[in-house]
């Protein structure tokens, strides 16, 4: 798969790739995977494990209701701007945050938690690159942190291996964080290849030869990212896909997206059924 992954990437000059595909403890094919790249929501993983740390310390946490006044006010991705609904859960609001990256939601629940204790939890991950760096903010001043996340490929799809095998933190903390990843709406990147339902893909289709798929994206400005876990009849792969580019150049997101699509089609074409 090496040599299959480096011909997707040829033609792909100055984009800079952090690419990593394993198979368990068996890393199939990489690319600058310790290269460190601004990775936009990918970060927001890192909350999610958090959130879904302290739901397992204490249930009652994920049944809390906050209010969305209690964080700052941030358009974008997400639904909850384009609600009624003035508070919701904790399980709600992480829902949302894996569903559709929303922002509004994410700055809330790290208005509960906390930034401190997000980075507290990556550093029990043993994260040493990736993290999320501060909330969703409109505009960045040279007082803020230049990006809202970074990493880089070997630690996150490291990241989805111990997920998939129950060894993230416990077997509750992976097991909710897969539950939530299997939400997630955005299948436009290397997930594309796996012709699933973007809005209905949580259990494994048999009308797409038992693929299943848990993963976030990011997107923004010179950034497209996908990190998650693809599972099939010939076994399970994790992988994390990152990409950053000149923002200024219009014809560098195609080419981002389509060297993306052509990973995902490798992945397929060693998951599917003969």
């Amino acid at each position: 798969m090496q040599r299959a992954l480096h011909q997707a990437l040829a033609g792909t000059r100055g984009i800079r790739w952090s690419v990593c595909l394993r198979a368990q403890a068996n890393t199939l094919a990489v690319h600058d995977e310790s290269q460190v790249l601004s990775t936009a929501s990918i970060g927001k993983l890192m909350l999610l494990v958090e959130v879904a740390r302290r739901a397992e310390l204490d249930p009652a946490f994920l049944h809390m209701r906050l209010d969305r006044n209690s964080a700052c006010p941030v358009a974008d991705s997400g639904l909850w701007q384009h609600l009624h609904v003035e508070a919701l859960d904790v399980h709600d609001l992480a829902s949302l945050v894996a569903s559709s990256s929303d922002n509004l939601a994410t700055n809330v629940l790290l208005a509960q938690v906390g930034i401190e204790s997000v980075a507290e939890c990556g550093r029990l991950l043993g994260l040493r690159s990736s993290a999320l760096l501060d909330i969703v903010r409109k505009e960045r001043d040279e007082t803020m942190p230049p990006t809202l996340s970074q990493g880089c490929a070997r630690e996150l799809a490291d990241l989805m291996v111990r997920m998939a095998a129950g060894r993230l933190l416990t077997a509750h903390v992976s097991s909710r964080l897969a539950e939530w990843l299997s939400l997630n709406t955005d299948l436009s990147m290397v997930a594309s290849a796996f012709g699933l339902d973007p809005l209905a893909h949580g259990a494994a289709d048999p009308a797409h030869r038992g693929i299943r798929v848990q993963n976030k994206t990011g997107t923004d400005d010179g950034v497209r990212a996908d990190v998650g876990h693809v599972t099939g009849p010939n076994g399970a792969i994790s992988y994390a896909v990152l990409a950053n580019f000149a923002p200024s150049d219009p014809a560098l997101p195609e080419t981002v997206v389509t060297a993306m699509r052509e990973i995902g089609r490798l992945l397929h074409a060693s998951l599917a059924s003969v």
